[in-house]
């Protein structure tokens, strides 16, 4: 019989084994990878950083408001930033400068919200300066703002949630029970993962208003009260029904802000004194000198900041002779004096993000609040009803003091009293420990009679919260109450205005580019010079480096749109009055410094038009070509850089800018072989970068090395090289004058 085989003995793995192991990855999903990983971080951002919730705070407000009401801020003393700062870590592990952030744009002195939560004294610099800092918070104090006393008037009396802090040491509130719509009267933005918020802030007043009509009539008409948005800025809507409407609805939209200004006539100047929330005092300067440098902005001599204690104010001096009201509103086409407010209500609504128009977030403003004033009411009503059953203890003593007294005296234990009232007078043990307890002195019959006539009145109490808690209409009462007590007590007047100007302020700005005949050059190397005809005509000799000569010139005006086109098939777009008029004894502009150019990147060939008419013919050295509209390049906006202006597929010969159909070409290859076709053979493209056409054939290793448009005695010689057909390889080129000695076109 054959023997049976025994396993094969485990071995154990060497560390020549191990190693080979070593540092060997495992495939997984990318979009595994990113569920695990990423998805979690996105939801953290959304839900507990970067988006407000319907209390109107994002969680970095709420622990820094809650903590100074825990500090006893709301009535005591101003108190260092720095020692808020610290106690609002125990909530916020974020870092205390970010903490002081926070605490600076709630500040009465930062001037960011409308209606601030933080009563402040220092410098928390301005909200309208990019470069005021504010100071370290060992510098300044900080209280609540009296407003803030309807965040926290009840919330000790279990109206929201209260969720433990990041180390479960202490709870924190999950929201703040404001007896207002805080979310929209103060600006809230936040950027999250894919997504953010934007709140513009409205009047107290108003939003009061219109929150008590939508609770008579679900039906009613916001923008009859909700006049628009209110910034804190001041300044001027340009009033927009229509646009208006669209963000009351969707929660989406754009309100364009114009600054306020006046003409200082004896000074020469016109003051501005309040700007669009959406820009800051140095965007607005360093606008008006990037056009002033520029020429654009002719009739501004000087911009300058006079802020002072009074106020914002930024003085615009003007020449003599100047139009303000024509200049102020150019500077609102040009300039920041005149911006928008992109609207994005993305607010969080049981832990998901949700763009609700004002109805709609009104709406859910009314349901969180009657839920607040239930749970309110229902903690009232707990408390009297064990007031009551104390009471009525205490009206059973009544009936016989001496009796009580005499129970209390002859029991020998203290740990028997309570048992020993319950049994003598039949009351619970809750109601034994109160008289228990009551001191000697307050044993007399006028004590216990006075106690005992809040028992109807509190039935009474009772009887009125348990109607509250089943009627909705009256909860929704108190609601308005409060609403009308928060309107009158910190309502403020509109600071922003509504324009209603004309359609005529929207007209496209004017091209007031002065317009002039000038002469264009191009140097090989890629230097421009622009000169005005009177100098040329007094000018000697072009200068030029050593080894570069003009390769292009053109006469041409002022406004003359300029394509400059490189070897990395991209076009540089600019007019002629870009650069500064020149001599012919300077060198020029280096084109790619001046235009920015990447590196390496060199100009292959300038094109010039007024029109965008015509097309552009691209020769390649792999014997294709491309014709391309000149309207392709043609765009709206003022665009400096175009990418894929040309195939990046073989290298640019020659471009030639055709406005005619028909024109002769002639190519030459590195083997002296050159055709003669007609520019109408080749077909046009829509597409910028198409590879065009075969047209030359050529062999390997060869190229085309030059392409000309002929004329004259040149023409004439390469009519014997004409061919009929495309592609074609050519004859050889024994008459032919060298086409690289020939002048460009």
């Amino acid at each position: 019989m054959a023997k049976k085989k025994e396993p094969p003995k485990k071995m154990k793995p060497t560390m020549d084994a191990w190693f080979e192991g070593a540092g060997t990855t495992q495939e997984e999903s990318i979009t595994d990878t990113l569920k695990e990983n990423y998805l979690p971080y996105a939801m953290s951002v959304i839900i507990s950083r970067a988006l407000p919730e319907i209390d109107g705070f994002k969680p970095s407000h709420r622990k820094l408001l809650y903590t100074m009401y825990k500090m006893g801020l709301l009535n005591g003393p101003r108190t260092k930033s720095a020692n808020v700062v610290g106690q609002t870590m125990r909530l916020n592990p974020h870092g205390d400068q970010a903490i002081y952030e926070t605490m600076v744009r709630l500040t009465r002195a930062n001037e960011c919200l409308l209606h601030p939560y933080v009563d402040s004294k220092g410098n928390f610099g301005k909200h309208y300066s990019r470069d005021m800092a504010f100071a370290a918070s060992r510098y300044t104090e900080v209280k609540l703002a009296p407003i803030a006393e309807t965040l926290f008037s009840e919330i000790d009396r279990e109206t929201v949630d209260f969720v433990p802090n990041y180390d479960n040491t202490m709870q924190e509130p999950s929201l703040l029970p404001a007896t207002f719509p805080s979310i929209l009267v103060n600006a809230n933005m936040g950027i999250a993962v894919s997504m953010a918020s934007n709140i513009c802030p409205f009047n107290l007043q108003e939003l009061c208003d219109t929150c008590i009509a939508l609770m008579k009539n679900p039906a009613h008409d916001i923008l009859s009260t909700l006049k628009g948005p209110d910034f804190p800025s001041g300044g001027y809507i340009l009033y927009d029904e229509a646009e208006l409407r669209r963000v009351y609805d969707t929660g989406r939209g754009s309100i364009r802000l114009r600054s306020k200004w006046n003409y200082d006539k004896a000074a020469g100047c016109i003051e501005v004194t309040e700007i669009p929330y959406t820009t800051t005092l140095e965007q607005i300067k360093d606008k008006i000198a990037e056009l002033v440098k520029a020429g654009k902005l002719r009739e501004v001599s000087y911009a300058r900041d006079e802020i002072d204690v009074n106020g914002f104010r930024l003085a615009i001096d003007i020449k003599r002779g100047t139009d303000p009201d024509k200049l102020m509103q150019k500077l609102f086409r040009v300039t920041p004096l005149q911006d928008s407010f992109g609207c994005n209500f993305n607010i969080l609504i049981g832990n998901q993000p949700r763009v609700m128009g004002i109805r709609q977030i009104l709406e859910e403003w009314l349901a969180f609040r009657e839920e607040c004033v239930r749970r309110r009411v229902f903690y009232d009503l707990s408390k009297k009803k064990d007031k009551l059953h104390l009471l009525e203890g205490l009206k059973k003593i009544l009936l016989d003091i001496d009796k009580a007294i005499a129970i209390i005296r002859a029991t020998p234990e203290e740990a028997l009293v309570v048992k020993n009232l319950m049994d003598g007078f039949s009351i619970d043990e809750i109601q034994a420990e109160y008289v228990a307890e009551i001191k000697l002195r307050h044993l007399n019959r006028e004590y216990i009679l006075q106690k005992i006539e809040d028992v109807d009145k509190l039935r009474d109490e009772i009887a009125d919260m348990e109607d509250i808690l089943a009627n909705p209409k009256r909860i929704r009462k108190i609601i308005e109450h409060e609403l009308k007590d928060t309107a009158k007590k910190y309502g403020q007047p509109r600071r922003t205005m509504f324009y209603y100007g004309s359609e005529e302020e929207d007209a496209p700005v004017e091209d007031e580019t002065p317009d002039y005949p000038v002469n264009l050059f191009l140097s090989n190397e890629g230097y421009f010079k622009k000169i005005t005809p009177q100098s040329l005509r007094m000018s000697g000799e072009q200068k030029v480096k050593e080894g570069d000569y003009i390769a292009q010139q053109f006469e041409a005006s002022n406004k003359t749109e300029l394509l400059f086109f490189t070897n990395k098939a991209q076009v540089y777009k600019c007019r002629a009055a870009f650069f500064e008029d020149g001599k012919a004894s300077n060198l020029g502009d280096y084109i790619p410094v001046k235009l920015g150019f990447d590196e390496d990147e060199q100009v292959v060939r300038m094109v010039i038009t007024d029109d965008y008419m015509g097309t552009l013919l691209f020769i390649y050295e792999n014997g294709k070509a491309s014709k391309v509209p000149l309207s392709a390049y043609a765009t709206k906006t003022n665009r400096k850089k175009l990418t894929g202006a040309c195939s990046d597929k073989s290298p640019l010969v020659k471009l030639f800018h055709l406005t005619e159909e028909s024109a002769p070409l002639l190519l030459r290859s590195s083997g002296n072989r050159a055709i003669l076709i007609d520019a109408a053979m080749i077909p046009e493209k829509a597409s910028r970068s198409t590879q065009g056409v075969n047209v030359m054939s050529i062999k390997t290793g060869q190229s085309v090395v030059s392409a000309v448009i002929p004329d004259g005695e040149l023409l004439e010689a390469a009519e014997s090289y004409r061919v009929r057909n495309i592609p074609a390889a050519g004859k050889l080129a024994k008459d032919l004058e060298d086409a690289d000695q020939m002048s460009l076109v």
